[in-house]
């Protein structure tokens, strides 16, 4: 009999459901075996504000909910020896293993917490990123790589009860716990490419149980209001199974696996990950009933000579208003709304474009021209309840803050009937992503 083990999966992004995640660790703790639960709580822009509250906090920086994540699952986990990985380490691993060991105050005096750090190069000196970055580049706030699973695996060979990371890859994740609980090598690639699988299909969590995936008529799914999490079973001889949390709602089928697998993928021949290049094109997917779906077909080529990196950069101001219209004509009365402000916005700010949504008519297929709003428009639609919704960009803040007034002058200014005014104006962190030498980075670890 081959060796199996499980890798479970409480989160797939910062505002996931801690509640959820628990439920997942009581359910690993009841079976046998090596098992291992990952949180991926990161996105493309979560780095950057981490850092700006480290700025603020230099014991923050870390995922802002992380520790509702841990706390509840924690004595489980380590009295089951279910090894925690999570990336919530986002800007500051360091000040997260800190309130962790001070949250256990001598419990567990020999629990291990691993930080794997390297991914963030915005503190080097000199600052090497400078190299890889395009000149218009402004302000960046927080500049980190995608790193893969060599770091995971370093720290649970080591011991580690929870390793801390910071832009570990999402995938990577679960390739650093596979690595370690079977003993697979970095550069076999076929078994790397099942493993970044697994970590694809677990890594947006309840995504692939069911969320993402329903719609009621057509795709409808059992008790949403308690999905289950995903859980993958992984075969020593490269089997992939992939299944969710006992006696919980939600679904794993052929048609949930499916689409998980191709979600944000590339190129389905070579999508490119830190550890491997992972091809699908010869990919299969098997109900087998019970919520249990095994892949197959899975192929892996070398990892590629480079790693994607991504800054976070400020130095925009974004602002929204909305103004609400009811009743008969409400239609017409915010289309003119719409009509007046953008020949104040002309007239006040000659160049800046606003995108204006008149939500119940145009918002989701808008466009910044407005031709799906005209054709909308021309169909006359009988609504009676339409929001009028601005977004404007700029680097003065000031001039802002004066067209986002516009909107609240129509208060008295007409159409008629207007009502429901809010502003929002913070400052907005844009990304930009470069490639760099794959030797240039260096995963470390530290222990607390």
């Amino acid at each position: 009999m081959t060796k199996t083990i499980l890798v479970g999966c409480g989160a797939g992004f910062a505002n996931d459901r801690p509640d959820a995640a628990l439920r997942l660790a009581q359910d690993l703790a009841q079976r046998s075996g090596q098992r291992y639960i990952m949180l991926e709580l990161l996105a493309e822009r979560t780095l950057a504000e981490a850092q700006l509250r480290k700025r603020l906090d230099p014991q923050a920086g870390y995922s802002a909910r992380l520790f509702d994540f841990l706390e509840p699952m924690l004595d489980l986990c380590i009295e089951a020896g279910i090894p925690i990985i999570t990336n919530g380490g986002a800007a500051n691993p360091r000040a997260a293993a800190q309130r962790l060991r001070g949250a256990l105050a001598g419990r567990f005096p020999g629990l291990k917490i691993a930080c794997v750090l390297g991914d963030d190069l915005l503190e080097e000196t000199p600052p090497r990123y400078k190299r890889w970055l395009s000149s218009d580049t402004q302000q960046p706030v927080s500049v980190n790589v995608y790193t893969g699973a060599d770091g995971i695996v370093q720290a649970l060979t080591g011991g580690a009860g929870i390793v801390l990371c910071g832009r570990v890859a999402d995938p990577s994740l679960a390739v650093g716990a596979i690595r370690h609980g079977l003993g697979w090598s970095a550069d076999d690639w076929q078994k790397i490419a099942v493993a970044t699988a697994a970590g694809h299909l677990l890594e947006c969590c309840t995504q692939v149980t069911g969320g993402y995936f329903a719609h009621p008529g057509m795709k409808d799914i059992p008790d949403p209001v308690n999905l289950g999490c995903p859980i993958a079973e992984i075969h020593e001889d490269g089997r992939l199974i992939l299944g969710k949390t006992r006696h919980s709602g939600g679904r794993v089928s052929e048609q949930t696996v499916k689409e998980q697998l191709l979600y944000e993928v590339h190129d389905p021949r070579r999508y490119l990950t830190p550890d491997v290049v992972l091809d699908l094109g010869e990919a299969r997917v098997q109900d087998l009933g019970d919520d249990r779906v095994e892949i197959s077909g899975l192929l892996g080529h070398p990892r590629p000579d480079t790693l994607k990196g991504l800054a976070g950069v400020r130095g925009l101001w974004f602002g929204e208003a909305e103004i609400s219209y009811a009743g008969p004509g409400a239609v017409a009365r915010a289309a003119l709304a719409r009509e007046i402000l953008l020949e104040r916005f002309d007239r006040l700010a000659p160049g800046v474009q606003p995108w204006i949504d008149l939500s119940g008519v145009a918002s989701l297929f808008n466009d910044q021209g407005g031709r799906y709003l005209q054709k909308q428009l021309a169909q006359a639609p009988a609504l009676e309840d339409v929001r009028v919704r601005i977004g404007l960009t700029h680097t003065d803040r000031s001039l802002l803050e004066v067209l986002l007034a516009e909107v609240e002058s129509l208060y008295t200014n007409g159409p008629a009937g207007g009502g429901g005014v809010r502003r929002h104006l913070v400052e907005a962190v844009t990304t930009r992503s470069f490639l760099l030498p794959r030797g240039e980075i260096h995963t470390t670890l530290e222990w607390y």
